[in-house]
């Protein structure tokens, strides 16, 4: 591409990064607490479904400056991985963690309505088949979830291409280290002249999404007539 600097190049690069990454490390626990708030009767349920859309109705920046209070130095959680030498801010591995908290619910809310759909009586007939309640799950409710387990990684995928917010409290705004096409957007928007740059970074993000959309629209038509 060139219209693009190598900076936008890498930017572009760690967005893809981020966002499979964030989906895929986040799709099992999505498809287990979507599981948990379809089929069960857990204590402080409706607690934990608000606890898990909360990242839908805050600000990504009060969302990038929770994580940054749990993952910072003096942080409860970066404290304990300070003695491991673990280093959360500043990293990609906190752009990661912030794509997926801002992307779950999206992920989990795809998910949840997919099972909720899925009639009870399959599982059911399963269960007085003999089958145990794991063998009814990975034989019967996830398979039929699975456009709906779909949509919700192209939620969050697209969704992680996009995030601002909380990337730029976590991780910072770092040239090849955390800089995503979000990132570089905005430094091109603050800089005079860079209003070309981020038009031009504009135009790949959309066709990044548009891609991801018609790849997924795809793949859910395959398993439909499946």
């Amino acid at each position: 591409m060139s219209f693009l600097q190598p900076s936008d190049t890498q930017a572009i690069l760690l967005s893809l990064e981020v966002a499979c990454t964030a989906t895929l490390v986040s799709t099992p626990l999505g498809i287990g607490v979507a599981y948990l708030l379809a089929h069960t009767r857990i204590p402080g349920k409706t607690l934990l479904e608000g606890i898990v859309n909360l990242p839908l109705v805050l600000p990504p920046v009060v969302v990038g400056y929770l994580l940054l209070v749990l993952f910072g130095r003096h942080g409860y959680i970066g404290r304990l991985l300070a003695h491991f030498h673990i280093q959360i801010i500043f990293t990609l591995t906190g752009a990661i963690i912030a794509s997926s908290v801002v992307g779950f619910p999206l992920l989990v809310r795809s998910i949840r309505l997919g099972m909720e759909s899925v009639d009870s009586v399959y599982g059911k007939a399963a269960r007085t088949m003999g089958a145990g309640a794991w063998d009814a799950f990975f034989t019967i409710t996830l398979p039929l979830s699975a456009r709906a387990v779909l949509a919700g990684m192209t939620l969050m995928f697209a969704r992680s291409l996009g995030e601002f917010g909380a990337t730029i409290i976590l991780a910072g705004n770092i040239p090849g280290v955390t800089q995503t096409i979000p990132l570089a957007i905005y430094e091109y928007t603050s800089a005079p002249g860079g209003d070309r740059m981020a038009l031009s970074l504009c135009l790949v993000s959309i066709m990044l999404s548009l891609l991801v959309l018609l790849a997924s629209g795809s793949v859910a038509s395959s398993l439909k007539r499946r």
